[in-house]
């Protein structure tokens, strides 16, 4: 078994205490109203200009130095078969053009719904004959940057299929259900408190759609999955293992949420 990927503990501590003080502040009767169409907003618009300009810049922008190395990875054979993306998809500026705005999505070959990472090591097992990639591993990220960044611009589109409907039907119950010792869920943040601040810091809408995604906090590229594990950590619960579908389940949810919004890929955060 590949070793379960470790959340720093400046990430652990830092969630801990922002989910304690929402804890502490949330009327207990409020029940959260799920985000409107119309009331959809990009994480970036809660970042400072600095931030915001940092992402805006690409020749500022850290993640791209990811989607470079995603570019590499694109044309470099892989695996026993000793064959790249490229000699399957060609140019990725095309043949990639609005992939990632229509993931996660549903495999009819493993009878599962998979992300934008999770296509990826499929596409190296069942055609490369190379091993799977593990959460987080730079070259993951890499190719799910690089392949991000074709989408930039473009809304977020989720599949309306019957299966990608049960996914995302048990990922919002996931959002909507309170978890760990704290007893909170994802929408008593981010529906029900996300205009308000806590002390300095916004609390945004959780919106997906720039991942990969570079946080400053970090000092490198991680993904929407990091991301819901640290908020599980700090709400005192067991995150779910890397992949689960209960990740994927979320991550349908939370396209069907932003759907509109548009891809960031790579994304900029504090």
């Amino acid at each position: 078994m590949r070793p379960r990927p470790r959340l720093r503990w400046t990430e652990v501590v830092r969630a801990r205490a922002v989910v304690l003080a929402l804890a502490l502040a949330a009327p207990a009767a409020a029940e959260p109203v799920p985000i409107t169409p119309a009331e959809r907003r990009s994480g970036i618009t809660f970042a400072g200009p600095q931030t915001q300009g940092l992402q805006a810049d690409d020749t500022a922008n850290p993640g791209m130095l990811f989607v470079l190395d995603g570019a590499q990875l694109w044309q470099a054979p892989a695996g026993s078969a000793q064959r790249a993306c490229a000699d399957c998809h060609g140019a990725a500026e095309h043949s990639m053009r609005g992939v990632a705005a229509r993931y996660p999505a549903f495999d009819a070959a493993s009878g599962a719904a998979l992300d934008l990472s999770g296509r990826i090591n499929a596409c190296r097992t069942r055609h490369q004959d190379a091993p799977q990639l593990a959460s987080e591993e730079p070259g993951l990220l890499a190719l799910a940057a690089f392949v991000g960044f074709q989408s930039r611009g473009l809304p977020l589109a989720p599949p309306q299929d019957p299966p990608m409907a049960a996914v995302r039907k048990e990922g919002r119950r996931l959002y909507e259900t309170r978890m760990g010792q704290l007893r909170l869920s994802c929408a008593e943040c981010h529906d029900a408190l996300w205009a308000n601040r806590l002390g300095s810091s916004p609390i945004t809408q959780g919106q997906a759609g720039a991942y990969p995604i570079y946080r400053l906090e970090w000092q490198g590229l991680g993904s929407l999955q990091r991301r819901m594990r640290a908020c599980m950590s700090g709400v005192r619960a067991e995150p779910f293992a890397p992949g689960a579908p209960e990740f994927i389940a979320l991550e349908a949810y939370l396209a069907e949420r932003g759907a509109g919004l548009p891809v960031e890929t790579p994304g900029v955060r504090p």
